[in-house]
């Protein structure tokens, strides 16, 4: 295809926002007759790039769409057009509605989300991660949302809870990845906050102990009571590398692949792991506080 002509035979053209850039890049090459290893070698990129590209999977940088759009025969104006839709598309806010029509299934997605992340960054401010969750405390955090989740009713029995805190246990063997790492950044009030009875939470708190302890690829810090607010602890979220934050709210969870809001939640992270200590000190402050709670003071 010359360059500057307008599309290839019986091909669509180049600005149809309807059509997913890599499908567009691909159907491109493929009327060129290209092979994704040339192409690859043409634009100075690895082939599993240039697959991924296509693919739709990540947020490709945008000198590389370009430089693969003039490669398969667009010219810089169709390029450009390509460019703005990747602008369009890395900057969209998505509501995530799960595919699975369970909450087990809500578990699932994220699990497939984090199994190739190579680094996770999650921050809360109300409750645990859920990759830090004991069963107990999931089941009691999953019972207090079910009330407002937007699954049907009949998705929402006793067992499909249970379902649901066995697969959000099941997230946590990514923990044993060491070529994985994980930050966690919680204000102090998450340690306080009691979604179980005392009972519970010490033996949640002894769970992140030895969280803290045994697992060298983990991070578990605190924000503490009182420390001056540079940003609103508003709710939480995880950052997935570069490539994802998924936020929850009562209801749902949202998530954005966009550029812009993955620099943005990153910058929030870095501020809040900024104000963070050590977590071990606050564990021993709401053990003894749990013992407290459970013996009735008789300890004391």
């Amino acid at each position: 295809m010359a360059t500057g002509s307008g599309p290839p035979s019986g091909s669509r053209g180049l600005s149809d926002d309807d059509e997913p850039i890599g499908i567009t890049l691909r159907r491109l090459r493929k009327a060129q007759g290209m092979s994704e290893r040339a192409l690859a070698a043409a634009v100075g990129l690895s082939q599993s790039t240039v697959s991924r590209i296509e693919r739709g999977i990540g947020s490709p940088d945008l000198d590389d769409i370009h430089k693969i759009a003039r490669a398969v025969g667009a010219d810089d104006q169709q390029a450009q057009g390509l460019i703005q839709q990747a602008q369009r598309s890395h900057d969209r806010m998505t509501d995530w509605r799960p595919t699975s029509d369970s909450l087990a299934g809500r578990q699932e997605s994220v699990a497939g989300w984090e199994a190739p992340a190579q680094t996770i960054l999650d921050f809360q401010p109300t409750l645990l991660p859920g990759l830090l969750q004991i069963s107990p405390y999931a089941k009691a955090v999953l019972r207090l949302f079910q009330p407002f989740t937007r699954l049907p009713t009949g998705a929402l029995t006793e067992a499909a809870v249970l379902a649901a805190v066995s697969a959000r246990v099941q997230r946590q063997l990514v923990l044993a990845d060491r070529s994985k790492s994980f930050s966690f950044v919680i204000t102090e009030s998450v340690l306080r906050n009691a979604p179980c009875p005392p009972a519970e939470m010490l033996a949640q708190i002894h769970h992140l102990r030895e969280i803290s302890t045994d697992h060298e690829n983990v991070s578990l810090t605190v924000v503490p009571d009182g420390r001056p607010m540079t940003i609103p602890p508003i709710h939480g979220f995880t950052l997935l590398d570069q490539e994802m934050v998924i936020i929850d709210i009562y209801n749902t969870g949202l998530l954005s692949r966009g550029r812009t809001d993955i620099e943005t939640y990153h910058k929030i992270f870095e501020v809040n792991h900024d104000s963070a200590e050590p977590i071990a000190p606050y564990l021993d402050q709401y053990q003894a506080l749990y013992i407290d709670a459970l013996t009735g003071g008789r300890d004391r």
